[in-house]
C-alpha cells in the first residue's frame, strides 16, 4: 500500500510540474549562442575561427599542393597520384577532394566569423581594457572574413555571399557578383583596421594585426587594378608605427623560428605536439589534440623523405637571365641556393647538413636533379622522420608588400618607373643575397619583365605564383608554354582560371545549382 501511494503522489508531483521540472535546460549543454558569455569563452569564439588555418584545403596540407602544383612552382614525381595528381596535369574536376576541402573551409572561416560577430553582440565590457577587446575580437573576425571571401572571389569568381550567422545556415543561396564581393572584401579589411593593435605580444603572435589588415586592403586594391588606392594602403607599412623590415636572412624566413622574423605581415604558425598528431593533416584537425597545427610540407617535399613532388624545371630555369646591368646572358641570381638543392650549373645549393653534428654531406645531384631548400629542415638534420614541421607558413610578408608596392608603380596610369624599381631593388638588397640591381631607366614593359621576374624568385614556392597569373591574365599561355600538352598533361584551358563549383555544394544549393549551366562554374 504503501508502494501505491508513493507512486501516486510522485505522478501527481510530476503531473502538476512538467513545465517545471522535465522542461529544466541541462547547463552542462550549450548550443553555438549560449555558450559564449565571458571574455575568455568570447576569445575562443575568434581562435575558433583561426584554427580553419589547419583545416582541408588549408596551410597544414592541401594549400601548398593547390597552388604550387596549378602554378607550376612545383611538379609531380612518381610518389605523386590521385587528387594532387590531378592538379598538376589539369584533370581536376569538381569533385577534387583538395579544392572541395579549401571551399569548404573558407565557408568554415565565414560561418565561425559570423557566429563570433553575433555572439559578441551580447557582450556588455565590464571595464576599458574588455571595451578595447571586444573591438578587437570584433576586427578579427572582419578579417578573417575577409581573408575567406578575398581567397574564394579570386579563385571561384561569383560565389554565395553569407553576412550574417542566419546567413551562414541557410543552404540555398544564391552567388552575387564578382564586384559585390570585391567590395565585401575592402569592407572587411576597412572595418579591421581601426581596432587592431599594431604588434602583440610573443605569446599572441599569429592573430591579425593592423598591418596585416592594410597589406589585404591593399593587394584588394591591386587585384582590382586600383593601383593608386594600393599605393596608399601598402605605403602605411613602410613607415612608423610600423616597424617591418627585410630579414636580413633569406635562410631565416623559411626556419624553424620565422615566427621572430621582422617581415612576418601575417602567417600561419604551426606547431608540432606529441607523436599521436603527426598524420593529423589527413583529417583529423579539431580532434584528439586540438592543440597541434604543424604541417607535413617539409615531408612531402623532402628529397630525403616522401618527394611527392620536384621543384619545376620552369622555376629552377627562372633563375638565371640576363645580367640586370650589363645585359648579358646567364647571370644567376643569389637566392637560387637559398631556394632549391642543384648543381653550380644552376645556382643551386651543392651540399646539405651543413649545421648536422656530422658535417656537409654533398648533394647527389645525378641522383634527384633538383629539389626544394626552401621550407626544409635539411641544413639541420637529414630526415624529416615525420610529417611535423613547425616552421610557418608566409601569407604575406614585407618583401611582398615592396614588390605590390612596385607593381602598382609600374602599372598605374601615370607609370612611375624609377620609384617601382626602386621598391624591387629594395628585396634584391638584401643583406644575404644582395642581387645586381635593376636600371631605373627601364621602360614600362622592361620593368613589368623585372617585376614578375622578381615575384616568381624572391617568392618561389610561397604559393603566391597562381593568384599572380590570374591578375595579370596570362595564366593559360605562361603554363601551357611550361607544360605542353602530351601523354599524361592536359591543356590548360580558359575554364581553369575559375576553380569548379564543388558538386556537393551544387547538390546541397538549389539557388546556386540553378545558376551553373555546366559541371564546372
Amino acid at each position: 500500500m504503501k508502494r501505491i501511494k508513493i507512486f501516486l503522489f510522485t505522478m501527481v508531483l510530476l503531473s502538476g510540474c512538467s513545465d517545471s521540472l522535465l522542461d529544466v535546460k541541462n547547463e552542462n549543454t550549450y548550443t553555438d549562442e549560449t555558450y559564449f558569455k565571458t571574455k575568455t569563452q568570447f576569445n575562443e569564439a575568434v581562435i575558433a575561427t583561426y584554427t580553419v588555418f589547419s583545416h582541408m584545403g588549408m596551410m597544414s596540407r592541401e594549400w601548398y599542393f593547390i597552388f604550387d602544383l596549378l602554378a607550376n612552382e612545383a611538379e609531380r614525381s612518381s610518389a605523386l597520384v590521385g587528387t594532387e595528381l590531378q592538379l598538376t596535369d589539369y584533370s581536376f574536376t569538381n569533385n577534387n577532394e583538395d579544392i572541395v576541402g579549401l571551399w569548404s573551409s573558407l565557408y568554415r572561416m565565414i560561418f565561425r566569423a559570423n557566429l563570433a560577430l553575433k555572439v559578441m553582440e551580447t557582450w556588455e565590457p565590464a571595464d576599458a581594457s574588455e571595451t578595447t577587446l571586444k573591438a578587437q575580437y570584433i576586427a578579427e573576425a572582419h578579417w578573417l572574413r575577409g581573408f575567406a571571401y578575398f581567397n574564394l572571389v579570386t579563385n571561384w569568381g561569383r560565389v554565395p555571399l553569407k553576412l550574417t550567422y542566419e546567413d551562414s545556415k541557410t543552404n540555398s543561396s544564391p552567388r552575387v557578383s564578382v564586384e559585390e564581393l570585391w567590395k565585401v572584401v575592402e569592407n572587411e579589411f576597412t572595418l579591421a583596421i581601426p581596432d587592431l593593435p599594431v604588434e602583440y605580444s610573443q605569446d599572441q603572435k599569429g592573430r591579425a594585426t593592423k598591418g596585416a589588415a592594410i597589406g589585404f586592403l591593399g593587394k584588394t586594391y591591386l587585384f582590382q587594378k586600383k593601383y593608386d588606392q594600393a599605393i596608399t594602403q601598402l605605403t602605411k607599412l613602410t613607415a612608423a608605427p610600423y616597424k617591418y623590415s627585410l630579414d636580413a636572412s633569406y635562410d631565416h624566413l623559411f626556419g624553424e623560428d620565422n615566427i621572430n622574423t621582422p617581415e612576418v605581415i601575417f602567417a600561419v604558425n604551426h606547431v608540432y605536439t606529441t607523436s599521436n598528431t603527426q598524420y593529423y593533416m589527413f583529417g583529423g584537425q579539431e580532434g584528439e589534440d586540438g592543440k597541434t597545427f604543424h604541417t607535413g610540407r617539409a615531408q612531402e617535399y623532402g628529397f630525403n623523405d616522401w618527394e611527392n613532388v620536384t621543384i619545376s624545371n620552369a622555376l629552377v630555369a627562372s633563375h638565371k637571365y640576363n645580367d640586370p646591368v650589363t645585359g648579358t646572358a646567364g647571370y644567376i641570381d643569389p637566392r637560387a641556393g637559398f631556394t632549391f638543392y642543384g648543381s653550380a650549373a644552376n645556382g643551386g645549393d651543392t651540399q646539405y647538413c651543413d649545421h648536422c653534428a656530422e658535417g656537409p654531406i654533398k648533394y647527389p645531384f645525378d641522383f634527384y636533379s633538383n629539389r626544394y631548400r626552401k621550407y626544409e629542415p635539411y641544413e639541420f638534420q637529414k630526415y624529416t622522420s615525420a610529417p611535423m614541421s613547425g616552421i610557418n607558413t608566409h601569407v604575406m610578408r614585407y618583401a611582398d608588400v615592396l614588390l605590390m608596392l612596385a607593381e602598382a608603380n609600374i602599372e598605374k596610369a601615370n607609370p612611375a618607373i624609377a620609384t617601382g624599381i626602386g621598391y624591387i631593388n629594395q628585396v634584391r638588397n638584401r643583406p644575404s643575397v644582395m642581387a645586381k640591381n635593376y636600371l631605373t631607366s627601364l621602360t614600362q614593359t622592361e620593368a613589368r619583365i623585372a617585376l614578375r621576374r622578381e615575384r616568381r624568385i624572391e617568392l618561389a614556392g610561397e604559393q603566391s605564383r597562381w593568384f599572380d597569373l590570374i591578375r595579370w591574365g596570362i595564366a593559360k599561355e605562361t603554363l601551357n608554354a611550361e607544360h605542353p600538352e602530351g601523354p599524361g598533361q592536359y591543356p590548360f584551358l580558359d575554364k581553369h582560371v575559375l576553380f569548379p563549383i564543388p558538386i556537393a555544394e551544387r547538390n546541397s544549393n538549389a539557388a546556386l545549382a540553378a545558376d551553373v549551366a555546366n559541371d564546372w562554374n
